[in-house]
């Protein structure tokens, strides 16, 4: 990080008060006031759209997945955007000013008859259309490009705070991410009770437009604390393409696709460590994707460019890169359940008594329940579990990140199967005796495992896909723990779309599971259960890649003597005088 800042001018006691828990405060603040809003309207918006635009409840609920699954996707683009071209602090503000100007379009909107559509006419699913089309999508699209670039760059703005290198902040640095995960429940927290409050406490009014104006402001206010920080922020400047050093080892491979293997991967090129760029670290050479290593075979030039040989180390950071592949897949089944809790446990609380004593509770307010668990449970995971697992595996997070998304899976699983068992006795008391319906409070059980999953899942896979990245990929790397949360939306949207194209032909009531807006004409419970036996399955499809994939430094104590054997050993591009540059700069060999 110094070297970074460096760069700019700093000196080493200018740089010595940046950095660590002091700068990452600033990030926390403004992930809690940014997840105020964004948790809100995630579970308002579906609501939004049936009451204000009219869609009906498979209409709303896709509207609001695919919604949901263009924002994380769209992270991609703030991840690759900042590990490239400009650091995570000014991409971040980039992109938080896209989401500020969709939020403030969104609120003019609700506020604005002009601009909603009139009562659809019977059996249409969405009656909006022309100019107003065109505005309500153009806003969506905004607050998509601009939630999901900030996201693929604020996470790892924070855990750049940290130096990997230091024994004491790499626990740091594990807390970070379970900080940062307090942060965002504690702003969402208020965001699904008084936000939420605010703008369904009477859905047919037009009080959406307030809702909408609060979450504006808290937006605004947050990126005010983040550009507070920036004196104190350790600033990371970006040096590669890290989709040009991954297309290198991939069109290098081809190329030399018809070479043998040589006998000892000492053979291989690699840079000697005064030569390698100061912020890629050497990764030692690993035997999974043996094909890839075809790039880094020494060929007869003395002036090979970075598209003609490859270094072991970039080879091997393609290699972390697939490995992270099938962990993305073997995600997406578990954020599917959490698209579903998000719309039709919504949809559910719409038609169960919302009274808490005399308080009449909004149905998007009740994952409140999980989110005080989760504030409750992170401090006491990270004060107390922590440390004590740390003593008993050495592991500085305790567990391994994969351990715990593993867990976070087994619990999603059961979480859906609550989901099944409460839809059915709604659904039956509904039936029996409408005026009488059960508690909203018995989504709190579904709500309450899924939220402890996500605890688990969500950090695991945030720090695991931020210490797993090559040096240059740490934006991009922690964006797929969002491609992972979109790819889930969008299959959710394409599975409610698949259940209800089958059911609608096999039933014998030739009805579909979920159609409509009538709810205790749905059959929600066996798509729920749909999904229990999908994530069971899913679970086991993680395991296998979780005990196949190898750690990006895992066996150090055995690898670090190969790696120094390797590096004193490795060719040097054939004799004959000069030295070759790669395409950003780096050396690709040295004549002896």
């Amino acid at each position: 990080m110094a070297e970074d800042d460096a760069e700019k001018g700093a000196t080493p006691s200018e740089m010595k008060g940046k950095g660590g828990l002091r700068a990452a405060s600033f990030i926390y603040g403004l992930a809690a006031m940014e997840s105020m809003g964004f948790v809100a309207n995630m579970m308002s918006l579906v609501l939004y759209f049936m009451y204000k635009l009219h869609f009906d409840l498979p209409a709303a609920a896709n509207t609001f997945t695919n919604l949901m699954g263009t924002t994380f996707l769209l992270s991609v683009v703030g991840g690759f955007i900042s590990d490239t071209y400009i650091n995570r602090f000014y991409t971040s503000i980039i992109f938080g000013a896209l989401e500020l100007l969709s939020l403030a379009m969104l609120t003019i909107q609700a506020h604005s008859k002009d601009l909603l559509p009139s009562v659809c006419g019977i059996g249409e699913s969405s009656c909006i259309e022309g100019g107003k089309a065109v505005y309500f999508y153009a806003t969506m699209f905004l607050l998509a490009l601009g939630a999901g670039g900030f996201r693929g760059s604020f996470p790892a703005l924070g855990a750049d705070q940290f130096d990997e290198n230091d024994p004491e902040e790499v626990k740091s640095l594990a807390s970070y991410f379970n900080w940062l995960l307090l942060s965002i429940v504690g702003g969402a927290s208020i965001g699904v009770t008084v936000i939420v409050w605010v703008s369904t406490n009477h859905p047919l009014r037009n009080n959406w437009w307030k809702g909408f104006l609060i979450v504006t402001i808290a937006t605004f206010f947050g990126f005010i604390v983040l550009v507070l920080g920036k004196p104190f922020y350790r600033l990371k400047i970006p040096k590669h393409s890290p989709l040009v050093r991954i297309a290198q080892v991939i069109a290098v491979a081809v190329k030399n696709r018809g070479l043998p293997h040589p006998e000892s991967p000492s053979e291989l090129y690699e840079l000697s460590k005064k030569d390698l760029d100061s912020t890629v670290a050497k990764i030692p050479h690993t035997q999974q994707f043996r094909w890839l290593d075809k790039a880094a075979i020494v060929g007869e030039r003395a002036d090979a460019s970075a598209w003609e040989v490859c270094t072991v180390t970039q080879v091997e950071e393609v290699k972390v890169v697939a490995r992270m592949l099938p962990i993305i897949g073997s995600t997406i089944i578990m954020n599917t359940c959490l698209a579903q809790l998000q719309t039709f446990s919504v949809q559910q609380g719409n038609r169960m008594d919302p009274h808490l004593g005399s308080f009449k509770v909004p149905a998007a307010s009740i994952p409140i329940i999980p989110l005080l668990f989760m504030v409750i449970l992170i401090p006491v995971y990270d004060a107390f579990f922590v440390p004590l697992a740390r003593r008993l595996t050495g592991h500085p997070s305790g567990i391994s990140q994969l351990q715990r998304v593993g867990v976070g899976l087994v619990l999603a699983a059961l979480s859906m199967s609550v989901a099944a068992l409460v839809e059915v006795k709604r659904r039956r008391r509904s039936l029996g005796n409408p005026l009488a319906p059960i508690s909203l409070f018995w989504l709190s059980f579904q709500y309450g495992i899924f939220g402890i999953a996500d605890m688990f899942t969500m950090v695991g896979l945030l720090e695991f896909f931020y210490k797993e990245a090559p040096a240059g990929m740490k934006s991009l790397s922690t964006s797929f723990t969002w491609i992972s949360l979109s790819l889930g939306y969008f299959l959710s949207s394409a599975l409610v779309e698949a259940v209800t194209s089958v059911t609608k032909r096999v039933t014998p009531s030739k009805r579909p599971w979920v159609y409509g807006i009538d709810l205790d004409r749905n059959n929600l419970d066996l798509f729920y259960w749909l999904l229990a036996v999908l994530s069971v399955v899913n679970f086991f499809h993680y395991l296998y890649w979780a005990m196949w994939y190898k750690y990006k430094s895992g066996g150090d104590e055995a690898a670090a003597p190969a790696a120094a054997v390797a590096e004193e050993s490795a060719p040097k591009v054939a004799s004959g005088g000069g030295v070759a540059e790669q395409g950003d700069g780096d050396k690709v060999g040295e004549t002896q």
